[in-house]
């Protein structure tokens, strides 16, 4: 039998809620997409059956069965069905903690994710999420998240099962750096003095980023700026865009604003007013 199309929205997603589920769905036969300007919110996408493109950061990418793309908010891309059928499984969702979230998990860019072969535990995380809005009337945004959060800590597992011990002795090597810097993003930081703090050579440490988040030590400091900033953009609306780079470590408003653009694709006015149109 056919399976039919599906799709929930929590149409009023409460923000302070930590994690929250934007929609939810399963489509027998996906419909082709094109989201020059992205989507405001984390966007999950899994084969169930068949076989789907997924074109994103200038890649092009074959999403057979089990395979799952994870999308940052606002970050361009289509996807189209490569087969007669292509089955799947989708999610959006965002929460006042989720950018944290996804920092301490290494979650730093929209990437494929694959389920290990005979598993299929995140379509099934999907679908009991979905069963439950079918069949409790008094199942809320706060239940979602809680299987939200065992759906990211499970992609997580999976992300680090296929890269090893050796990218956990090489996190741990950074941790410490890590958290320094992320309660130091403003201030004025460069390559020599990140080493410094960790007692290696800045040529070891920009390896060590390199294995450890596939990021160098600097890129990963201006997405923190870029990350505080998206914060400072939404809650203090009143302040002006020279003072919001000052606060998050740009001392030249124009050098901030074609960073921001470079890594989202967008000015930091038009993420406030698209993340205000939706």
């Amino acid at each position: 039998m056919l399976e039919i199309k599906k799709r929930f929205i929590y149409s009023s997603p409460d923000n302070s809620f930590p994690l929250y589920v934007e929609s939810i769905g399963s489509n027998p036969q996906e419909e082709d997409f094109a989201r020059p300007e992205g989507y405001p919110y984390y966007h999950w996408i899994q084969t169930t059956e068949g076989e789907g493109v997924i074109i994103f950061n200038g890649n092009k990418h074959i999403l057979t069965k089990g395979k799952g793309t994870l999308l940052l908010p606002f970050t361009p891309h289509s996807y189209f069905a490569s087969e007669e059928r292509w089955s799947t499984v989708y999610m959006t969702f965002s929460g006042a903690i989720i950018e944290d979230l996804m920092l301490s998990l290494a979650i730093h860019h929209s990437a494929i994710y694959s389920e290990p072969k005979g598993k299929s535990t995140l379509v099934k995380l999907v679908r009991k999420i979905m069963k439950n809005i079918e069949s409790a009337a008094n199942f809320s945004s706060l239940d979602a998240s809680e299987y939200l959060y065992r759906f990211l800590l499970t992609i997580k597992r999976y992300s680090d099962s296929e890269k090893g011990d050796y990218y956990f002795d090489n996190y741990n090597k950074v941790q410490k750096l890590v958290t320094w810097l992320e309660n130091n993003f403003a201030d004025d930081i460069g390559l020599d003095q990140m080493a410094g703090y960790v007692g290696v050579s800045p040529q070891y440490l920009a390896t060590l980023f390199k294995q450890a988040l596939n990021l160098s030590p600097y890129a990963f400091l201006i997405q923190l700026r870029i990350r505080e900033a998206k914060k400072k953009l939404l809650t203090h609306k009143d302040l002006p865009l020279r003072e919001i780079a000052n606060q998050v470590g740009f001392r030249d408003v124009s050098h901030f604003i074609a960073t921001f653009k470079r890594i989202e694709g967008i000015t930091p006015r038009q993420y406030v007013e698209l993340f205000n149109q939706s």
